[in-house]
């Protein structure tokens, strides 16, 4: 009976395609005499959803077409040797009873090709039975990789100085996000893809600038009592009097905390530029595998989802992460969660290439043409990026010349002849080669960290 209903089915199949066909050729009939390009469009938008029913329609015969087994088992054979012949003119002596052989056909004769893992452990303990070379030792290699592979769950757990500093300042940041104060804040915060609400962040930064106010207490007192100075020791105390030295030092209180608060509020917007930077870089080749997928008429979330797959567009794979999630998890449709995601992109070239296929979408468009024209001028703005990158490259690398090699040699070469011709230059040589060594150190630190800033 299930075959009967199987070949029911595929008959059912082959007359939709059959009618679908018919409607297809009458439309690119239609579609040829056709001048205006709305009724072009609106013909195109159904052309394209025929030519989905018709590959629903053959997927569905092909698998019918799989489910019908149509061979039957051979049935067994049972062969037994001849007798001897009577008349035999030498006797055997211990001559063995007859035996049977019987021969059996399996029903399911098909070979696997992919080998469950009780059949993996059985090929594995012949592997090592047996002396294997080549390919087949590649094979075996190959299977034993894959019994190894174990399944890693990852285990975010909360943030200890997140739930402190919301335990204490939770309460004043929402009156505060309530006033949208924080409004730029709070675009950043999405933008960057930083683990954290408006609230726990906002919390972060009045905790974080709390604490910073006992730092710089503490410098002060510090700085009160001791100076550090060129010369050994480096520590001292202070001999000049203490209201004096209080006007000098009382500034690092209020200062400390100013740029503590204010550090901490720049820095979703820096996180945001990296993201967008290491975005930028990914997207040509990203958007070049994209324009082959689409090549082959699938559906346009599905090549987001393969993107995903790959794992070699980290970047990438979060923003298109969040596309799957406001389809899936949210209810919206394709072209819905693609306006969200253009308004939340942090790179401005990924927001673009977003919304442009939204409204190839509703356009009823050519995806693939549209993934490779896209594909060629991001390519090439990232040839552009990578000129100017190797020319700045250029320019800073004569600047650290400059200020780390020449720079210090001179600067040590004057102040030893000053010392050698008595102008007034109390300093040892320890002094001065001291002295030169934190600068070069100094500047070397604040080169890197501008370097790092500039790549981001």
């Amino acid at each position: 009976m299930r075959i009967e209903s199987l070949i029911k089915e595929l008959k059912n199949n082959i007359r939709r395609e059959k009618k679908v066909a018919r409607e297809l050729i009458i439309l690119y009939k239609q579609f040829i005499k056709l001048e205006g390009d709305e009724e072009k469009k609106m013909v195109t938008s159904q052309i394209q959803s025929l030519k989905k029913h018709l590959k629903e329609a053959n997927d569905r015969a092909h698998r019918n077409l799989k489910a019908m087994y149509l061979a039957k088992p051979l049935p067994q054979i049972v062969e037994k040797p001849k007798t001897a012949e009577k008349k035999a003119t030498k006797p055997i002596s211990n001559t063995a009873p007859p035996q049977q052989f019987i021969i059996t056909q399996p029903q399911n004769s098909g070979l696997e090709i992919n080998a469950g893992p009780t059949k993996r452990k059985k090929l594995l303990k012949l592997g090592k039975e047996l002396k294997l070379e080549g390919l087949e030792k590649e094979i075996v290699k190959r299977l034993k990789k894959k019994d190894e592979k174990v399944k890693k769950e990852k285990k975010k757990e909360p943030n200890n100085y997140a739930k402190r500093a919301n335990r204490f300042f939770s309460k004043n940041s929402i009156k505060l996000l309530n006033k949208n104060m924080f409004k730029t804040l709070e675009r950043d915060l999405i933008k960057s893809n930083m683990q954290y609400t408006p609230t726990t962040y906002v919390s972060i930064i009045y905790f974080t600038t709390f604490l910073s106010i006992f730092v710089g207490i503490f410098l002060t007192a510090f700085f009160l009592f001791f100076k550090i100075s060129a010369e050994l020791p480096l520590i001292s105390l202070i001999t000049e009097g203490l209201g004096l030295r209080v006007l000098k030092v009382v500034w690092l209180i209020v200062v400390i905390p100013l740029v503590t608060f204010f550090m901490m509020y720049l820095y979703p917007s820096l996180e945001k530029k990296s993201t967008a930077h290491r975005i930028d870089h990914e997207l040509p080749f990203a958007t070049i595998n994209m324009a082959a997928i689409s090549g082959s008429l699938i559906d346009p979330s599905k090549i987001f989802n393969i993107i995903i797959t790959t794992k070699e567009y980290p970047y990438l794979a979060k923003e298109f992460t969040k596309i799957m999630n406001e389809i899936n998890i949210h209810g919206y449709n394709f072209v819905g969660a693609l306006r969200n995601a253009s308004f939340n992109s942090p790179s401005k070239r990924l927001s673009e290439l977003f919304s442009g296929l939204a409204t190839t979408i509703n356009s009823g468009g050519d995806l693939p043409n549209f993934f490779e024209e896209r594909s060629k001028s991001l390519l090439f703005e990232h040839r552009l990026d990578m000129e100017k990158q190797s020319k700045s490259a250029e320019t800073f690398m004569d600047i650290y010349i400059s200020l780390v090699v020449a720079a210090p040699m001179i600067l040590m070469l004057l102040l030893i002849m000053m010392k050698i011709s008595g102008l007034g230059l109390a300093m040892s040589t320890g002094t001065i080669t001291l002295i030169m060594v934190l600068g070069v150190a100094i500047i070397n630190i604040v080169f890197l960290t501008f370097l790092e800033l500039k790549k981001d």
